[in-house]
């Protein structure tokens, strides 16, 4: 007898929809027909949509920060969001801080992520001391176990890479098979942009904007790009904020090059005017986050972007900052300059609400493509597929059951993450998640998160399918 029978499904993948109903067996999938038959439980999915359970492959939790600040999300908190989202992997950033073993970072994250997560989750490396020892030893053995993407930086005093330091990284990427993710902003662009605006006067929480032009995200698109063809790598720029840096990812896509690209709720859902606040006041620091939200010309573009595949994967890059706390978007020195507010929002859980409803019940977008951008392609891009990312037998019985005319007014309480506040307070969202499914077992239902803490598992991945087919 099967675990578990979902009758009245209307299912949707990034291929197809059709109605059948799924069989569950220790936690996988193990039918799809008219009739599945007996089950040890029934659920009736009559009038939902039942999807792939999605997979935020960009969450920042429990990560150290400079200048006091502190993240306002642990695992236990940013996994149990996720689940309330509909998400059922995420995929969080083990840091290596200056000076230390690469190896020490990742047994350490672990340690903090050990027994409080409600989803899957899998964590991205981020290297910022790049050293013969870690290139040469540390990574490449960490790949061998499963880390096999990791993220590098064109910005922040603490993380940035110069550019020979870039090219030896992107070596060993290619020469490991693994999948390099790039914050791509010019460093020294921002530096001189932001020392031109505080001699000004222009201090306010809105100027974090100006100071991240988008000139500096295409430069450094542009640049990473070439250290890529250069080494012969693939690379996957995130948190795409506008056209021009897609312009540079569509200029490498017509030469042949791999890249990938992400972009992120706040690229369709905010501008920069958010970062006015109310009155050019401390209420923009609610916004910041980098690169920052641009113009509706930008929004256009990534929307135009979504539909015709210039990006393969749509994550939320949750960096969680409470606001009204001296550890978060308001540490000493904040409200003097624009330049000590934390940088980054919350959004693991608005993220595939966000996407639903401004894309698929709108109609920018189809159910299907919705699938492709929220679990299909990331799975494939970071070497969870075919065991996540898909409703096929043989895979994971991830699901998320979405009302599709459901209405519903995103408050920060629905989020359920560990911040005070929500970029997206007040938005109306036609499209929500109501059931979330974690190898058959639920773990949300009508937003209450009913998995304990100790529901998730931590995935070794495999190597890139979409990046290094073959």
């Amino acid at each position: 007898m099967l675990d578990l029978a979902i009758r009245n499904a209307r299912i949707v993948t990034a291929a197809d929809r059709f109605d059948a109903q799924i069989g569950v067996k220790d936690g996988r999938i193990t039918s799809l027909a008219e009739d599945v038959g007996p089950a040890a439980e029934e659920i009736d999915a009559a009038g939902l949509w039942v999807l792939p359970g999605g997979i935020d492959a960009h969450v920042h939790l429990d990560q150290p920060q400079g200048g006091g600040a502190v993240l306002a999300d642990g695992f236990e908190s940013g996994t149990r969001s996720a689940a309330a989202g509909g998400n059922t992997t995420i995929l969080p950033f083990a840091l290596q801080e200056k000076g230390q073993s690469l190896r020490a970072a990742v047994e350490a994250y672990h340690a903090k992520a050990d027994g409080r997560c409600h989803t899957d989750v899998s964590f991205h490396l981020i290297i910022t001391d790049p050293t013969p020892q870690v290139l040469g030893q540390e990574l490449p053995a960490l790949i061998r176990d499963g880390y096999t993407s990791f993220k590098v930086f064109m910005t922040y005093d603490d993380l940035v890479l110069n550019d020979a330091e870039l090219i030896e990284v992107f070596d060993t990427a290619r020469r490991e098979k693994a999948l390099v993710m790039v914050h791509a902003e010019g460093h020294d662009a921002i530096k001189y942009m932001t020392r031109k605006l505080e001699e000004a006067g222009r201090t306010a929480p809105y100027y974090h904007a100006e100071s991240h032009a988008v000139v500096a995200e295409r430069e450094a698109t542009h640049r990473a790009i070439s250290h890529a063809e250069l080494t012969d790598v693939p690379i996957v720029i995130v948190h795409v904020s506008g056209r021009e840096p897609m312009e540079q990812i569509q200029w490498a896509r017509r030469r042949g090059r791999p890249v990938f690209a992400e972009t992120c709720p706040q690229y369709i859902a905010l501008t920069r005017d958010d970062l006015k606040g109310l009155n050019m006041d401390f209420e923009g620091a609610k916004y910041v986050c980098s690169p920052p939200p641009r113009d509706t010309d930008s929004q256009a573009a990534i929307w135009k972007g979504l539909r015709d595949g210039t990006f393969d994967i749509f994550s939320s890059d949750h960096c969680p900052f409470r606001f009204e706390d001296k550890a978060g978007k308001d540490v000493p020195g904040a409200r003097t300059s624009f330049r000590w507010v934390p940088n980054g929002i919350p959004g693991v859980a608005a993220r595939m609400p966000i996407l639903f409803s401004e894309g698929v019940s709108k109609g920018r977008i189809t159910p299907e493509r919705f699938v492709q951008l929220t679990a299909a392609n990331p799975a494939k891009l970071y070497g969870l597929y075919p065991k996540k990312g898909t409703i096929a037998v043989g895979a994971d019985a991830d699901l998320t059951f979405w009302d599709p005319g459901r209405e519903v007014t995103m408050t920060h309480a629905l989020l359920q993450d560990g911040c005070d506040y929500t970029p997206y307070e007040g938005m109306q969202i036609k499209g929500w998640p109501v059931r979330t499914l974690l190898r058959g077992r639920t773990i949300m239902a009508e937003g209450e998160v009913t998995g304990g803490p100790e529901a998730g598992q931590y995935l070794a991945r495999g190597i890139s399918a979409a990046a290094f087919p073959g």
